[in-house]
C-alpha cells in the first residue's frame, strides 16, 4: 500500500493499482476519509453513499485481480476513485443540478462521458455541488450554498463547477468532470489551482447531461495534473451516435507526445484585447510564464486578434441565457419562486432579449471564426491569455444575488474566457503560482479546433520546469 494514498495523482493512483501496490479499496478510502474531515466544511459534495461505495471499490479489486491473473490489460483508469458535477445523469440516481427544482430528479439513462469512465474502470463515488443550472462564474448558490475553495474558505471557488474544483484541489478525488458554457470549468481551476480543459465544441458528448445552451456547453475533466487531465479527456472524447452535435473526427492521443516540449512551437502574446483588463499583479505572472517558455524554447510572437472578437464576450452571454430561457419557460412561469436569484435573473434577461439579436449572434458566428483563424493561428500555434483578470475574490464582494450589477459583473469577469466558448475552440486553465492574497494564479492556453494535444504538451512543459501542480492546500 502507499503511504498517503491521498497524495497520489490520478495517473500515479491508476499505476499503482495496476501494478498491485494499492488497491482501490484503499484509495477509495483515502477518498472518504478527506470526504468526512472536509466536505461539509467545503460544501462541495452534493451526494454520497459510503457503503456502496466501499462495495463498488471492492468488487473493483476482486475484477482487477481476475483480470490480472487471465493476463488480460486493465482499463486504463481500473479501480480509480472520481466524482463529478451534479449535472451528469446517472440511470436510477439523483441529478440535482444544484437546484430546487430537480432535487427528486431521476433520470432514465446515463450520461455517454460516465459510461466511458465506467468502461475504463473508473469508479463514480459521489455526485458534487455546482452552481444552480450551472448559471454563474463565482460559485454563489442560493439553494445549496457556496462552494469554498480549498486554499481559503472564505475565497470562491469559481463557477459553475465548483465542486469539482474543490474537491479536486482537496485531494477528495483524483478528478472529476465540470462542464463549461462561458468559463465554468476553466474558473474554478483558476480559483482552485487545478488543471482544467474547455475542450473542442463537439469533441465530448453531451448525451444525457443538463443542458444549459445547446450552441455553447463544453464537457471537460478537472485535474491535479497535466498528465491526469489528458488521460481523463482521452477517455471521454470522440464521436458518439447519441450526441448529433459530437464530431467524427478521429482524436489526436494527447498522451502519445505529451513529454515533447515546446522547443520550435509558436506562441501568440495578443497585443489587443485579452491582456487589457487583466491588473498589474496578473500582468507580472503572465510576463514570467512567457520568459519560462522562451528559455524552453518556443518562439514567442506578438499577435494581433480582429478587432470583432470584441463582441464576442457579450454574444457568448447573450447566447446563453436565452437558450437557458427557452430550456427553462415552463418552470419560470410555474416555479419562478424556486429559483435562486441570480439564476432567475439571467433566465429573465434571455427571455427579454430579441429573437433577432439572438439569431445575429449566432450568425455572426462563423465569420468571426475565419477571421480569428486568419489572424492568430496563421501567425502561432496557441495563444497564451489571462484567465482570471485579477486575484481570486471573497465569497462575500461576489455576493451578486440582490446585486442589480451582477451582469455587468459576469460579462467583466468573462473577458478572456467566453470569446473561446463563441468561436469553439479549447482552452485550458493552467496553474501558474500565487497572488498575494495567498490564492492560486493560472494562465490560459489557447489552440485551433481539436488541437487538444498540443495545448497539454505545452501546459507539461511549463509544469515539468516549474512544478506548478505541485503544492496542495494545508488542509
Amino acid at each position: 500500500m502507499a503511504d498517503d494514498p491521498s497524495s497520489l495523482s490520478l495517473t500515479e493512483t491508476a499505476a499503482a493499482i495496476k501494478g498491485r501496490k494499492l488497491s482501490s479499496a484503499e484509495a477509495t478510502q483515502a477518498c472518504l476519509d478527506g470526504m468526512a474531515r472536509l466536505g461539509n466544511k467545503l460544501n462541495c459534495i452534493a451526494a454520497l453513499d459510503t457503503d456502496a461505495v466501499i462495495a463498488a471499490a471492492a468488487q473493483a479489486d476482486k475484477q482487477i485481480a481476475q483480470e490480472t491473473k487471465k493476463g488480460n490489460d486493465l482499463g486504463p483508469l481500473a479501480g480509480v476513485p472520481l466524482a463529478h458535477k451534479d449535472m451528469f445523469y446517472r440511470q436510477g440516481r439523483v441529478s440535482g443540478c444544484g437546484s430546487k427544482i430537480r432535487v427528486d430528479f431521476i433520470p432514465d439513462e446515463t450520461a455517454t462521458v460516465l459510461t466511458r469512465l465506467d468502461g475504463a474502470g473508473a469508479l463514480d463515488i459521489a455526485r458534487l455541488n455546482m452552481v444552480e443550472f450551472a448559471l454563474g462564474v463565482t460559485g454563489h448558490n442560493e439553494i445549496t450554498g457556496p462552494v469554498r475553495n480549498p486554499w481559503n474558505t472564505d475565497h470562491v471557488t469559481g463557477g459553475s463547477s465548483s465542486g469539482s474544483g474543490a474537491a479536486v484541489a482537496a485531494g477528495l478525488v483524483k478528478g472529476a468532470l465540470g462542464s463549461d458554457t462561458g468559463g465554468s470549468i476553466r474558473f474554478p481551476a483558476a480559483c482552485c489551482g487545478v488543471v482544467g480543459l474547455k475542450p473542442t465544441y463537439g469533441r465530448v458528448s453531451r448525451y444525457a447531461t443538463m443542458p444549459l445552451s445547446y450552441s455553447l456547453d463544453t464537457i471537460g475533466p478537472l485535474t491535479r495534473t497535466v498528465a491526469d487531465n489528458a488521460l481523463m479527456f482521452k477517455t471521454i472524447a470522440g464521436f458518439d451516435a447519441k450526441d448529433p452535435t459530437t464530431s467524427a473526427m478521429a482524436v489526436a492521443d494527447p498522451l502519445e507526445n505529451l513529454e515533447g516540449g515546446v522547443k520550435g512551437l509558436r506562441l501568440g502574446i495578443p497585443e489587443n484585447y485579452f491582456w487589457e483588463e487583466a491588473d498589474a499583479e496578473v500582468r507580472a505572472m503572465l510576463d514570467e510564464t512567457v520568459d519560462i517558455y522562451r528559455r524552453l524554447g518556443a518562439v514567442i510572437t506578438p499577435v494581433s486578434v480582429p478587432r470583432s472578437i470584441d463582441a464576442t464576450n457579450t454574444m457568448t452571454t447573450l447566447i446563453t441565457s436565452s437558450e437557458g430561457a427557452a430550456l427553462h419557460g415552463r418552470w419560470m412561469r410555474e416555479r419562478a419562486q424556486d429559483y435562486g436569484r441570480q439564476t432567475l435573473g439571467r433566465l429573465t434577461l434571455g427571455a427579454l432579449t430579441p429573437a433577432a439579436n439572438y439569431i445575429e449572434a449566432l450568425a455572426l458566428r462563423d465569420g468571426i471564426l475565419a477571421q480569428f483563424m486568419d489572424a492568430v493561428f496563421t501567425k502561432a500555434d496557441a495563444l497564451i491569455t489571462p484567465l482570471m483578470m485579477g486575484p481570486v475574490p471573497t465569497i462575500e464582494e461576489t455576493d451578486l444575488a440582490a446585486n442589480p450589477g451582477f451582469a455587468e459583473f459576469i460579462t467583466a469577469m468573462g473577458h478572456c474566457t467566453r470569446p473561446v466558448n463563441y468561436l469553439g475552440l479549447p482552452g485550458l486553465s493552467v496553474p501558474a503560482g500565487f497572488t498575494e492574497n495567498g490564492l492560486p494564479a493560472s494562465f490560459q492556453l489557447i489552440g485551433r479546433p481539436f488541437d487538444e494535444a498540443m495545448l497539454y504538451r505545452a501546459a507539461r512543459a511549463y509544469e515539468r520546469e516549474t512544478g506548478c501542480t505541485d503544492k496542495r492546500p494545508a488542509l
